[in-house]
Order: structure tokens, then sequence, then C-alpha cells
């Protein structure tokens, strides 16, 4: 049975000998820095690739790669019995082949015949051989079957060659992965988000900004995704990319912003507004550089306030829209963060508040992050912190939830 998005998952990750071996490690300690129990079983050929004591490393478990190693406990039994999902990456034409025979000579095909779990494959193999008929009526078996196969990815090969074969990225199975443990609770709806920090020229090379990355917005949009919504990404500047299968919208400045915003909301069930918008901008932009004979020795450039998206928001929205807005403050009291956050929630109108702590030290880039949510419809507040990727989800499942 399938862990709830709240428990640990177990997960059996079946590495086979094929050169994509490699990236395996990376997706490996991606679930595992997700919060998942990790068993890796390399097969003999994979472990030409990559040696035992990388997987043990990486998974922080001990590796088992032959049917008799540790026969007490019938753990090539117990291994798949005890799996909530099983993925296979790389998976080569030789283990689909022997996948879709049931074929059962090695613990990772004993593993895979003696679980109920999902079964997750990202094949990796050049283009000729992913081409091939009997890899094609392979895969189509297993997909009959119910397993899950992800890619391949188009690009360079091995050996020079280009074309379909690459395994998809490490990063994009574990969001697959992880979209089958996570209930679709926003299947079927949109969710539009703001991500980045915009950027307001003063002249054509300079320009008034802030530190924000995007992080929060693209991490709420990956969560947003493998709940199963369509997700629109309204982004100023990332310095992180964008999950793929998310339309992006890109908006340098805050008007730009607020004209993006206003035109995909309609269509949206929901409204994140994780940007870092500037709350002022040049009232009069230089055409030209400006020079420091030009201005001599200071330099007051005349700032009016930048529109107020969020309150544009709030005050054309439907009611079956949630709008949510963001508060990055930097003191230290949380009475006065919160007299902020519910300051904001009136005068704009808004279903709900996140109130990030932010410095110079603190809430920009992948970094552990605080998040307090307030909503108009209870006086109690929740928390959460961590990495943005883990505490995107809990946010939206919070959010969800009141």
């Amino acid at each position: 049975m399938a862990p709830t998005a709240s428990s640990t998952p177990r997960i059996v990750v079946g590495v086979t000998g094929g050169i994509a071996a490699y990236k395996a490690v990376s997706l490996v300690r991606g679930l595992v820095k997700r919060g998942a129990t990790v068993t890796v079983i390399p097969t003999e050929s994979a472990l030409r690739f990559v040696g035992r004591p990388t997987w043990e490393a990486v998974s922080r478990n001990p590796v088992a790669t032959e049917l008799f190693d540790d026969v007490a406990t019938v753990r090539h039994v117990s291994l798949g019995q005890q799996a909530d999902l099983i993925i296979i990456a790389p998976a080569t034409a030789h283990s689909i082949a022997s996948l879709a025979s049931g074929l059962a000579g090695d613990l990772l095909g004993t593993t895979v015949l003696a679980s109920q779990a999902p079964v997750l494959l990202a094949p990796a193999m050049h283009t000729e051989m992913w081409e091939h008929a009997s890899v094609q009526a392979n895969i189509d078996t297993l997909i009959s079957r119910g397993v899950h196969v992800l890619g391949p990815a188009s690009g360079e090969l091995t050996g020079g060659d280009i074309g379909a074969g690459r395994m998809v990225e490490p990063e994009d199975i574990a969001e697959a992965a992880w979209a089958l443990f996570v209930p679709q609770t926003l299947l079927g709806k949109t969710v539009l988000i703001s991500a980045g920090g915009t950027r307001e020229p003063l002249d054509p090379v300079r320009f008034l900004g802030n530190r924000s990355t995007g992080e929060m917005g693209v991490q709420l949009a990956r969560a947003a995704q493998v709940r199963g919504a369509e997700v629109v990404l309204v982004a100023a500047h990332l310095e992180v990319s964008a999950p793929s299968g998310v339309e992006v919208v890109t908006a340098a400045t805050a008007e730009v912003m607020r004209q993006k915003m206003v035109d995909n909301a309609p269509r949206a069930d929901v409204i994140i507004l994780a940007a870092a918008v500037a709350d002022w901008v040049a009232e009069a932009p230089s055409v030209q550089k400006i020079s420091k004979k030009q201005v001599g020795a200071t330099f007051s450039p005349t700032f009016v306030q930048a529109p107020d998206i969020a309150a544009q928001l709030g005050a054309m929205k439907r009611p079956d829209q949630l709008v949510v807005g963001f508060a990055a403050e930097t003191s230290d009291d949380s009475g006065k963060r919160e007299a902020a956050a519910r300051a904001k929630l009136d005068a704009k109108n808004l279903d709900a508040v996140v109130v990030n702590q932010v410095g110079e030290q603190v809430g920009f880039g992948n970094v552990v992050t605080t998040l307090t949510l307030f909503t108009s419809a209870s006086p109690q507040s929740w928390s959460v912190a961590g990495k943005k990727y883990s505490v995107a989800g809990q946010l939206l499942d919070a959010l969800l939830d009141r």
C-alpha cells in the first residue's frame, strides 16, 4: 500500500548496467534528502560503473546484490514486500526485456516480482536500441501492466550520438516518484504563482532590484504540479530552473508582472504571490546611461510606488478563488510579523498571507526557511521550517486544509 504524503516512503532503486548509472547516484541522494528510506539494488553490471560503497554512502543503507545475501531474512522477498515504490534507473534494454518476461534471475528481478508496489522505469540506451521493435513491444507490455515509464529524453548520448535515449534527469525522476505518493488534491485545478525578483530600470544598464532567487516560487510550482495542478509560473529573473511541464511567463518588472498576473488570473483556481516585487520604481528612467559627470557626487533619483499586484488581484478575485500573499519581514518580533500579515490580509482582501523572515543570512536561496501562515478564516497561525523543496508541499497542504 502506498504511503500517505506525511509518512516516510520506502523506495527501492534498482540500478542496471548502463553508463547512466552514475546519474542514479544523484537520484538516490535526492530521494534521501526528501525524506525517503532508500534501498539500492544494483545489478552486477551496474557495479562495473558505480561501486557498492558509493550506493551505501548515498542511500545510508546496506546494499545487497545477490539472491543468496542474507538468506535467513528471505531478503529477495522482503525487499519487495516492504517497498512502497520501485524505481529502475537506468533501465537498460536487457532489464526491460527481463521485466516484461517476468524473469527472476537476480535480486532486482525477484524483488519486482515479490512486490505489489508501483514500478517506475527510466529507460536509457542508444536511439537505435530504444526504437527497436522488441524494446517497444516490451515497453508496451509493461505499460499495459501498470508500470510507469518516464522518458527517455532526447539529447547527446555516449559516443557523441544525438537522439532519443538519454535517461531523464534525476530531479525529474524524483518528482515523478513523489507524485505517486502525494494525493492529487489539485487535480483539474490551475495554480498561478509569481516567483523571483523584479528589476526596475534606472537607466539602460542599472536597476533597482532585490536578493530573491525565485527558489520559493519554483518549489511551490513543483509541489502544485506534483499534486495534479496545471501550473502557470510568472517569473522574474529566476536563478533556479522551473520544473518541466510548468508554463513559464516572463515578467522582468513590477508593471509587466502586474499585467501578466492580471491576464492569467481569470483561469486560476489558486493564486500565490511568492515573487519579490519592487515597492518603488524610478519615476523617469533615463534612456541613456547616467554618468557621474551628469549627476555629480550624489545621485538622488525620484521613486514612485510600484503597482500593488496583491491588492488588485484581491479586489478582482472570484468567490471560488484562493488568493495567497507573501510578506517578507526582517523583524525578530513574532508579534510585529503577525500584525503586518493580518494588516495585509485585511487591506488587500487576501485569503491568506505567508510570512517568511528574511535578512542578510536568512530566507534567500535554497536555505532553511521558516514560514508562518495566517488566514482570514482563522485567528490561529500555522508554521513550518525546513528547506524550501520540503516546506513548499507542506504549505500547499496546509492552505488546502484551511
